[in-house]
């Protein structure tokens, strides 16, 4: 079978970068989404069968330094939806030292692949997540482990988490755990998706607005409710057990499973500006639908929910959905990316 073009890093990927500059966030996005994709071309590897010289994914690792010390495998299906990479430079008289902005250590999960040898544990992770339970799925279990083990051995300042869409959610709540034990990891998470009502779709600005307001006020009510039966509301502890941690949310417009995220943080910063913030906060802390589960006795921490992130637009144009979700966006050179840091105070 021919190989994709987008697998090959010769034609795809960020050639341009001969030499990395780890203080510079584009090199830094660059090299994340691009071992991100490593990945992705590891899996795709494994399914067709390329092996030895004709194996594609080695390269896109390789090129930046990084060596595999660990593939994270299904243990239903074995399919490779993970990756350890650790820094080294080929030759023996160079060390970590001599780049020491670079992660020693950098994780990486792929999101979801559809070809027959992986979609239905895919698909299995992807319902997790929508369910919100994630948590409990076997393929994160591993990966919550991995990383344990390697900021044990390390520590945090080492170890960088990245992942797309299905990954960057895998990411997401292994970074909140360890947010919760005062531990908080450099966190690139590319595309993460946001399950809610698609509000965005309607037209009318003053109506989609008075819909958000609506929808923080209810939120809030409803938090208010189960603290005062309670005793507490069902976030605030966690939300100020990892409010400290910020990651990095990258995120275009035009990708509906993702997009969410840049009107949620701008629905919070206008909750502010009119006066209505102490709404705004707790409809961030708490989910309509997770309220709902632990009025009936069901704690639930909604996935999807962060106090703070540095969120990172595409402005650019995309040609199609399948653009505006890919990971390939993310280390393109020419990219009009927007900036805002939100902090949840």
């Amino acid at each position: 079978m021919m190989a994709s073009e987008r697998d090959v890093f010769g034609l795809s990927g960020p050639g341009h970068l001969t030499l990395t500059d780890w203080k510079n966030p584009d090199h830094r996005r660059s090299v994340a989404a691009s071992l991100v994709q490593g990945v992705y071309v590891m899996e795709r590897d494994r399914q067709q069968n390329r092996q030895g010289p004709e194996a594609l994914a080695p390269t896109w690792w390789e090129f930046f330094h990084y060596h595999i010390i660990r593939k994270l495998v299904d243990d239903a299906d074995f399919s490779i939806f993970g990756a350890i990479y650790e820094f080294k430079f080929p030759t023996a008289n160079q060390s970590h030292s001599a780049a020491p902005e670079a992660p020693k250590y950098i994780i990486a999960f792929r999101g979801t692949i559809t070809k027959p040898d992986s979609i239905l544990q895919d698909l299995k992770s992807d319902l997790d997540f929508i369910r919100n339970c994630l948590h409990r799925n076997s393929r994160f279990e591993l990966a919550m482990q991995a990383v344990q083990d390697i900021v044990s051995d390390v520590g945090p300042l080492n170890v960088w988490l990245c992942g797309h869409s299905l990954g960057s959610a895998m990411a997401m709540l292994a970074g909140k755990n360890m947010a919760k034990t005062n531990i908080f990891l450099e966190s690139f998470l590319f595309n993460p998706p946001f399950v809610s009502a698609p509000i965005e779709r309607i037209k009318d600005k003053k109506l989609k607005q008075g819909i958000r307001l609506a929808g923080s006020v209810i939120t809030a009510l409803g938090a208010i409710a189960v603290k005062s039966h309670q005793g507490r509301s069902i976030s605030e502890d966690s939300f100020a057990m990892w409010s400290a941690w910020v990651p990095c949310l990258f995120v275009n417009p035009e990708d509906h499973f993702c997009s969410k995220y840049i009107r949620n943080f701008e629905h919070r910063e206008k909750m502010e500006k009119i006066g209505a913030g102490g709404i705004g906060r707790l409809a961030t802390q708490n989910s309509k639908r997770d309220l709902l589960l632990t009025a009936f006795g069901k704690e639930s921490d909604p996935l999807h929910l962060l106090p703070s992130a540095n969120l990172i637009i595409n402005k650019s144009p995309s040609a199609d959905f399948r653009t505006a979700h890919g990971i390939q966006q993310w280390w393109r050179p020419d990219l009009q990316l927007k900036y805002k840091t939100y902090l949840y105070e």
